[in-house]
Formats: structure tokens, C-alpha cells, sequence
């Protein structure tokens, strides 16, 4: 089978699974896809590759190589014996976990099944924004020696669709920076102000030179 029969299946099997919806965009919204990626696959306009069709499945929590089963894989689970139960879709969302580079230009981003946009996806609650994503903490600036405190290493949940507020833990882009920052907004009247958790660090002062990307509204720890 050559790639061009493999790509059509992967279109027919993602047809079948948006057919369970009542529109594309209802599918989209579902699973936090940006309907006209959708739109592009199903009408041909976008090559639907190797790690595009992975990206998928893991987006909607599908089994590996799902997708290149075709519709009639669509239409159930794996096949066991002569048996394919029929396909519920999944009811946890996933995010990307994306990198810091990523993560400032977030807010252009349109498509994020892009290739290499990223390798891991992990769940999100059904409640959050469409193009929320999951930010590793690197370094101990907001290790702090009391209190509130977010190591290295922790996973942060990022939505550029939630305000920020007085005390809001926020990824913000600096105009001479490369990188997103992950610190704690304080305003002060009318100053504000990216103030690292740890105080060994200097508070970064917001005077038109950044831009605000996401609110933190969950952190976690993983493990494995």
C-alpha cells in the first residue's frame, strides 16, 4: 500500500469519527482542534503524514495506527476475534506539553498538530480553553522556601483564554527574550510586575516590554 492509499485512509477514518457529531466545528471544539485543520485534512488540503495521524490519535485518545485502519476501523475499537465493539468517543481532553521557544509564540499559533509542535500529550479537564497546553517548570525560580511553591520539573497548565488577575501565576513573552517566563503577576495600581517565587531571583517590572501568553490554572507533578 502506498502512502498516498494510506493518507486516504486516514481521512475516511477521521470522517467517520466526525460524523458522530452534528458538525466539524462540535468535533473540534470537543477536543480542542482548531476546525479548520479539520476542514483541511477531510478536504485533501493538508498532507495527512505519519506524525500528524499519531498526533490525532493521541489528541482523541485513540489506540496507535488507529487511523490508518480506514472507516471500517472507525467504526469500533480493536479488532478482537470477529467482534469490534463499537467506538464511544473518549471524554478526557489532552494538551500538548510544549517547550518554552513554543510557548511564546503560542498566541500565533494556528495549527498545533503541526510536525514537531510535540511528542506528549497529557489530560486536561473538559472545562479548559480549546488551545490550552501543559508548560514544564525548568529551573528554581518559583521554588520557594515557604509557602506556595513550584519545582523544577512540575507540570503547569496554560490558557490564554483565562484573565490574569492580581496574584494570577502567569507564562508571559519578554520582547528581548527567546523564551515564555513562568512567574507570579502582582499589580500595583498601576504598575505590575513578574515576580519570581523564589527571592533569590529579581522581579522582572512590566513596563509595554512583554506580553502576557497564559494563565496557570493547574499544576502537577509527574512521575513517570
Amino acid at each position: 500500500m502506498n502512502d498516498d492509499d494510506i493518507q486516504q485512509r486516514r481521512v475516511d477514518a477521521l470522517k467517520a469519527l466526525v460524523g458522530k457529531y452534528k458538525t466539524k466545528a462540535e468535533f473540534a471544539r470537543k477536543y480542542g482542534i482548531e476546525p479548520s485543520y479539520v476542514s483541511q485534512l477531510l478536504g485533501g488540503h493538508r498532507g495527512f503524514g505519519e506524525k500528524s495521524a499519531r498526533n490525532m490519535e493521541e489528541k482523541l485518545g485513540l489506540p496507535p495506527n488507529y487511523l490508518d485502519q480506514g472507516q471500517g476501523g472507525a467504526q469500533g475499537d480493536y479488532a478482537i476475534g470477529n467482534v469490534k465493539p463499537a467506538y464511544e468517543p473518549p471524554t478526557t481532553r489532552k494538551a500538548p506539553v510544549i517547550s518554552h521557544v513554543q510557548a511564546g509564540g503560542w498566541s500565533e499559533a494556528i495549527d498545533i498538530f503541526a510536525p514537531g509542535y510535540a511528542e506528549r500529550w497529557e489530560p486536561v479537564p473538559e472545562t479548559a480553553c480549546p488551545n490550552a497546553f501543559w508548560l514544564e517548570v525548568r529551573g528554581d525560580s518559583m521554588t520557594a522556601p515557604a509557602g506556595l511553591s513550584i519545582p523544577e520539573g512540575y507540570l503547569v497548565l496554560v490558557e490564554p483564554g483565562v484573565q490574569e488577575e492580581n496574584g494570577s501565576l502567569v507564562v508571559a513573552k519578554l520582547d528581548d527574550e527567546n523564551e515564555a517566563t513562568f512567574k507570579k503577576l502582582v499589580i500595583d495600581g498601576p504598575n505590575k510586575y513578574l515576580k519570581p517565587l523564589n527571592p533569590d531571583y529579581r522581579t522582572i517590572t512590566i513596563n509595554g516590554n512583554c506580553r502576557i501568553v497564559g494563565t496557570v490554572t493547574e499544576v502537577k507533578m509527574k512521575l513517570r
